[in-house]
């Protein structure tokens, strides 16, 4: 146990922890013993207070820059993460991070005020999977492959950090771990994982950057996984900080804002808060996000869990140690060792960094289809209508930085068509209204002296009835979800939280709390009442001052409201393109509104009305080409199967307008390729709530219906043939690696890029295999006519799947197919490969221990928590009266081992009681036994065994199956001779 010391301390310069020739270990420890308990324990809070006496500054924990520095003023804003993935290019990525690295370093050497800095430790990348394109942070993962991702995260973390030995020039921190793509309801809801998805998927794209020392921390996810929440999971120690080991760095693992609170309040997982801390601790978190910069309540209850025995010093200790080890890396006690220590201000939005923006922006962009509309022909006097309500405007993301300015894709697109002669005319699209009050009689507005005050709506007037006062352009989102931008501010409306009053004042909607989005609500009448959806109040208008307060809390307390269009938006739109010789439309998504975090899509259509804007444009004028610009997916069958050309772009930072330019008009090869599959709009997707990728048919791998977009899809203005695809060998053993080659040629008249994508298959797996697996890909450049062999290196543990029965990944012996192309359905080239070697041994029931949860099949079955420190067990899901469980080949043993029993672990959830019946060879098969469970057990975590005899005739391997009926919980079974 540790312990302060009490005599003097000597110079603080002279101790042993700011002596850099010790090393890191050593000079951490020596740290620790000079802090005393509760100086310890201050470093497990978020914003830890300085130590003075030791020269030891206060710390935070937590910058974002997912895609660009966020929250601390203007900086270099690149595409959304799901942008970046997009471009499947590991070396841009690499430079994006090292400037978002380079502009966190200028902006944590600014002063600052209260002593603070912005931390160097970065919350980025986001590592989840792109599972379900509902998700409302989609936005925020790279892809929906876990190989795709694990090799992006690692460049980006590489550039965060930097390249020094020694030095970090900003440390990485990996979210959110684990199996995290739900916003509803996401601090209660459980994420249903089975080994094989666990292994093969969720943790396969954390992996990589943890292993390779990449990344520096993790931070847990809010939602429970298998009933347990993520934040007291064992794999934090079982696997993530396993990984690191071999780095020679121990992870630094932050909870997410809240997460630890809500152990003992959301999820009652805990009876109280120094038990739930204790536990999170205990878990390897260490260090607690909550409550902003007032550690008080939070620090309280780490030192009442100390008082009760619940955390140890060895516990606190450990925990801070990882902390300082990282502030040791980033510099803070070297400042004359520290090779980012110089970087100023000068860097932030630098010309470098623009042009890197540009280049980011440009990758990122993917051509969907193209019947030969694009690239667009500029020649003089031709003339583009650029319509729809996002051509000209850029929205920042909840984690975007402050863009220092917005290229709109209609500035860009307009300043590009100017040089060539060419001209353009714009239409948003959307309408112009005003709402008049039936209380007074007058239209909702700005003041006329003070246009950014309080709106009113008083009697009619002539300062009020004149001008764009009272005019509003109407956005909608969808889903009966409006935003009013005022045509004199130009400004969005917004609701006041102080005195609920109303004002035109916002850029765009924003905050944690969106306060910009209402709905108009129609009444029998004919009018409309005005609703704020944060704070689900009415519109009133005061009779005397006619100032607009959003105070009604019923319907018959509300304003009635009557809505005139004054300026039809798809009329103007479809003049606008009728005067036009091509239209591009512009449509997709405002990222604070419908999907976001805290908030997932109900579906993936787009807006009606923005689809209706589409149809009307391009019955005008079929020559239009679509630009979909979007957090997330859409399914645009309509376009596709109309238009000659749809592209798509993720809010692409403040570059998107040039980027889009330089594409449409072909001064920019389209290189981006899809990170996630496209689904059509009439394919039933899976529940949100269904992590198993394998039985529920999720992405590429597993889904069956053919989709509108495939993942790794991405056209190009030029062409390219595979031809001449060679394995090393057509037989390979499970430890030996081969060299696949293939030969690609760029066929057209450009140069352009090709990301060649190698997938593998299993073609005769005992186990749900997937329909192909991507497992290597490269992103190549070619001149017309160039021709280039390329070469990959193919380990054959790469085609390895998590075996249930092994508890282990492994290869099994048999047929599998190399596959190479465009993408994951456009498969140019295959070759077959023999897998040579022993198969799996059968799992042995008797001196055996099948554990529950490694079923090969769950039917009506989920997966619970067996202990609230580690363990799982199989019960029937929610609302189910039974579950059947499938175990592919055990061995039940012979009639020599002698009279077999088998035992099962149990405990009851309810008080009835319950029973586990195991049939051999399926439910027409032989009952082997059928295990009673009592209700008198004391509550689901109380286990115990009950055993029944096996019939001495079934003997050697079977398949099993077991039927758990009642409230039983299954953590194993077992065999065993009386």
């Amino acid at each position: 146990m540790s312990t302060a010391a009490t005599s003097p301390e000597p110079p603080t310069t002279d101790l042993p922890f700011r002596d850099p020739a010790l090393p890191l270990a050593q000079r951490v420890d020596d740290l620790i013993s000079r802090l005393t308990i509760d100086e310890r324990i201050e470093l497990l809070y978020q914003h830890s207070p300085g130590v003075p006496r030791l020269g030891l500054a206060p710390f935070k924990t937590g910058t974002e820059g997912l895609h660009g520095v966020s929250w601390l003023g203007p900086a270099t804003v690149f595409p959304q993460a799901v942008g970046l993935g997009a471009t499947w290019d590991e070396e841009l990525l690499h430079e994006v991070a090292t400037a978002v690295g380079t502009e966190a370093r200028a902006l944590h050497q600014r002063p600052a005020a209260d002593g603070r800095r912005p931390s160097l430790q970065i919350w980025a990348p986001v590592v989840n999977l792109l599972r379900d394109p509902r998700w409302g942070r989609n936005e925020e993962g790279y892809a929906e492959d876990p190989l795709l991702t694990g090799r992006l995260s690692v460049s980006f973390c590489r550039g965060l950090a930097g390249g020094h030995q020694v030095y970090l020039r900003t440390a990485p921190l990996l979210k959110h771990f684990l199996a995290y793509n739900n916003e509803d309801e996401r601090d209660i809801t459980s994420s249903v994982v089975p080994p094989r998805v666990l292994h093969e998927y969720d943790l396969a794209a954390f992996r990589p950057a943890i292993a390779s020392g990449a990344a520096t921390g993790v931070m847990p996810a809010y939602n429970l996984i298998n009933g347990r929440p993520c934040h007291v999971s064992p794999l934090i120690e079982t696997e993530v900080r396993r990984w690191a080991e071999p780095t020679g760095h121990e992870l630094f693992v932050c909870s997410d804002a809240g997460a630890v609170t809500n152990l003992a309040e959301s999820e009652r997982y805990f009876d109280d808060h120094p038990t739930s801390h204790a536990a999170a601790v205990r878990a390897g978190v260490d260090s607690i996000t909550e409550l902003d910069e007032d550690g008080s309540v939070t620090l309280d209850r780490l030192r009442a869990a100390v008082d009760r025995g619940l955390l140890t010093e060895e516990d606190i200790d450990r925990a801070a140690r990882r902390q300082l080890s990282i502030r040791f890396r980033l510099g803070e006690f070297d400042p004359d060792l520290d090779p980012y220590a110089g970087i100023r201000d000068d860097v932030v939005d630098s010309p470098t960094h623009r042009t890197l923006a540009l280049r980011a922006a440009t990758e990122s962009v993917v051509l969907l289809k193209n019947d030969g509309a694009l690239p667009l022909s500029p020649a003089p006097g031709v003339r583009v209508a650029l319509v729809g309500p996002l051509a000209d405007t850029l929205f920042e993301d909840w984690y975007s930085g402050t863009m220092p300015y917005r290229i709109t894709i209609a500035t860009g697109l307009e300043a590009a068509l100017k040089e060539h002669g060419a001209e353009a005319v714009r239409a948003e699209g959307v309408d112009r209204i005003t709402l008049r009050a039936a209380s007074t009689g007058g239209h909702l507005r700005v003041p006329a002296l003070d246009p950014g005050g309080p709106m009113v709506a008083g009697a009619p007037s002539d300062e009020q009835e004149a001008g764009d006062n009272a005019c509003h352009d109407l956005f909608d989102w969808g889903e009966g979800v409006l935003t009013f931008r005022n045509a004199r501010t130009e400004r969005y409306v917004t609701l006041k939280d102080g005195d609920l009053t109303l004002a035109a004042d916002q850029t765009q909607p924003n905050g944690w709390f969106v306060h910009e989005t209402f709905r108009l609500e129609p009444q029998p009448d004919g009018t409309e009442l005005l609703r704020n959806i944060s704070n689900g109040r009415y519109a009133a208008v005061d009779p005397a001052t006619g100032r607009v307060t959003l105070s009604a809390e019923a319907p018959e307390q509300a304003e009635r409201w009557t809505r005139t269009v004054v300026r039809d938006g798809v009329a103007e739109a479809v003049a606008a393109v009728a005067s036009a010789d091509v239209a591009v439309v512009v449509l997709g998504n405002d990222p604070h509104i419908d999907g976001r975090e805290t908030e997932d899509r109900t579906g993936i259509s787009l807006p009606p009305a923005q689809e209706a804007l589409l149809r009307a444009v391009a019955a005008e004028r079929p020559e239009s080409v679509l630009v979909v610009m979007s957090s997330y997916p859409y399914a645009v069958d309509w376009a596709d199967e109309h238009l000659p050309a749809v592209v798509w772009t993720s809010h692409g930072g403040q570059e998107t307008g040039r980027a889009l330019a330089a594409i449409l008009l072909g001064e920019a090869e389209p290189s981006g390729r899809l990170p996630q599959t496209w689904y059509r709009g009439d394919d039933p997707l899976p529940g949100r709530l269904d992590y198993d990728i394998i039985s529920a048919g999720w992405t590429y791998q597993y889904h069956e219906a053919a989709p509108l977009y495939p993942f790794g899809h991405g056209l190009s203005y030029t062409s390219f043939a595979y031809s001449d695809l060679r394995l090393s060998a057509r037989e390979a053993a499970q430890d030996d690696t081969l060299t696949v080659s293939v030969e690609l040629t760029n066929t057209g008249t450009r140069t352009g890029t090709e990301t060649v994508q190698l997938y593998t298959r299993a073609l005769a797996a005992r186990h749900c295999a997937p329909r192909r697996r991507l497992t290597d890909f490269r992103k190549v450049s070619l001149a017309p006519g160039e021709r280039r062999r390329l070469e990959f290196e193919l380990p054959v543990e790469a085609l390895a799947h998590w075996s249930v029965s092994a508890g282990a990944f492994a290869v099994d012996p048999g047929p599998y197919e190399i596959l190479i192309g465009h993408s994951a359905e456009a498969i140019a080239l295959t070759a077959p490969l023999t897998v040579t070697g022993p198969a799996l041994p059968t799992r042995r029931l008797v001196g055996g221990r099948l554990e529950a949860i490694d079923f090969d099949e769950c039917e009506g079955g989920t997966l619970v928590d067996a202990s609230r420190e580690k363990g799982e067990a199989v019960t029937p899901a929610t609302g189910a009266t039974h579950c059947a469980l499938r175990y592919g080949s055990v061995d039940l043993g012979s009639a020599a081992d002698g009279p077999r029993v088998i035992t099962a672990e149990v405990s009851c959830a309810t008080e009835e009681d319950a029973v586990v019946e195991i049939y051999a060879d399926g439910a027409a098969g032989t009952l082997l036994a059928a295990l009673h469970v009592p209700a008198d057990t004391d509550g689901r975590y109380d286990w115990r065994t009950v055993s029944a005899p096996m019939p001495a005739e079934v003997t050697g391997v079977h398949d099993l199956r077991l039927v758990l009926r009642g409230g039983v919980h299954l953590a194993a079974i077992a065999g065993g001779t009386r």
